[in-house]
């Protein structure tokens, strides 16, 4: 899976001439209006929808995790991940958006679903896929954050488990019931005050850290391709390690490559697929290559400069120990991980909507909601080890089908700005 990520990522930035020089266009793009109509929600709505399911838990525990497993240089391949990923998102986006449809309601829906039974001309592939995102939906996208919320307000403030997966299945359930449009508004103005109020924190902490920046940066790269462990042994691990958890953790929240911000995409109002395909991309950019890379920044520079602050500690609380240098910085820290949890809870529930949808249609949807409020409380006070341990391989079963489904319509994506 890395191997055929990373190489689809590779193509599509060599195919489309490297469209990522077009980031900061994309991003001017998605704070204008589209006049078009075709389409359910703004090019802005679209995007936060796409950023609140995958600026998501990935961004603290994924990076601290990925650090934990594959040392310093990890960071670096989550990041490269991120940067040629925009092309991968690039084109997957623009596909959905091509191949999209209207239902008999006025609502548009697309995904790698539609592209795979008409581009490809492959409904068992298409049905394989929509089953594989209803299990994501369920396990990546609901039960393992509503876990992480109770985790952190149990660990914070000793709040019981069900009571708190109570109030968050009540919360999601009044978001998601109200459709596309409920969570796109909600998202609109959740994604901007939680993104600045942790980026904020974070740069508080590297300004504390600040002599150590470089030598951070330093030790990142040169592990990146170093075969001997880091920071005397505590972490660091062969190059294949550091590579294989950096890619897999890039994957899990920026998601490029697996198809579900090609969902969010074919919601917004365009009659122009390459426009809102760069707009989409830029979901990729403000995950992985600002705040992961912000997240391995904060943990590496905190690590050479309170080395005595990680002894025996692994995992999230590499992220937690960082966050400790400041005042109520647990807390801050505590906050950010409920707000990005709850936010994935309620975009990947509209990706999983979309999935009941094509293989239900619209009776599937009431059915998915009322299942999807229930799993957020039994993921609130279950453990939920295993479902964790089996997050990359769920994102691979949804990303096979979706990689080889890009691969083989490469000839339809156009570059951009030029055909």
């Amino acid at each position: 899976m890395i191997l055929l990520l990373l190489g689809t990522h590779l193509f599509f930035t060599i195919r489309l001439r490297f469209v990522q020089k077009y980031t900061f266009r994309g991003i001017r793009f998605s704070l204008q209006s589209d006049s078009s109509k075709d389409g359910d929600v703004s090019s802005f709505a679209s995007l936060a929808t796409i950023l609140a399911a995958t600026l998501g838990t990935g961004n603290i525990i994924g990076v601290s995790t990925a650090v934990a497993l594959g040392g310093p240089g990890a960071i670096f391949w989550c990041w490269i991940t991120g940067i040629f990923g925009m092309a991968t998102s690039y084109a997957e986006c623009y596909l959905s958006i091509k191949y999209r449809k209207k239902t008999p309601t006025g609502k548009y829906v697309g995904g790698p679903m539609y592209v795979l039974e008409q581009g490809l001309h492959s409904k068992t592939l298409a049905v394989i896929f929509s089953l594989c995102t209803l299990a994501a939906s369920f396990g990546v996208g609901c039960t393992t954050q509503a876990n992480s919320i109770t985790t952190t307000t149990s660990a914070t403030w000793n709040l019981s488990p069900i009571t708190i997966g109570f109030l968050s299945a009540l919360l999601c359930g009044f978001v998601i019931i109200g459709g596309v449009k409920k969570i796109a508004t909600v998202c609109t103005r959740l994604v901007p005050a939680m993104g600045a109020f942790y980026v904020l924190s974070c740069f508080l902490i590297l300004f504390l850290n600040r002599h150590y920046l470089i030598q951070a940066i330093q030790l990142i790269l040169s592990s990146a391709f170093s075969s001997k462990a880091a920071t005397g042994g505590f972490i660091g691990s062969t190059i294949l390690l550091a590579a294989r958890h950096g890619v897999a953790k890039g994957l899990f929240t920026n998601e490029a490559g697996l198809g579900s911000a090609a969902i969010a995409a074919a919601s917004a109002r365009t009659n122009d697929p390459r426009r809102q395909a760069l707009i989409s991309m830029t979901a990729t950019f403000w995950d992985t290559v600002v705040m992961c890379a912000i997240t391995g920044l904060v943990i590496i520079s905190n690590i050479l400069h309170h080395p005595e602050s990680i002894t025996q500690v692994n995992n999230a609380e590499l992220t937690t120990a960082a966050f400790a240098i400041i005042p109520y910085g647990k807390i801050l820290l505590s906050f950010s991980l409920i707000a990005f949890a709850m936010a994935t809870l309620i975009g990947w529930s509209f990706f999983g909507e979309s999935a009941a949808y094509y293989l239900f249609g619209e009776k599937g949807i009431k059915f998915y909601k009322i299942c999807y409020i229930v799993m957020v409380f039994i993921g609130a006070v279950m453990s939920l080890d295993l479902v964790w341990e089996l997050s990359d391989l769920v994102n691979a079963f949804m990303a096979f089908p979706n990689l080889i489904t890009l691969l083989l319509l490469y000839k339809i994506v156009p570059r951009y700005p030029n055909e």
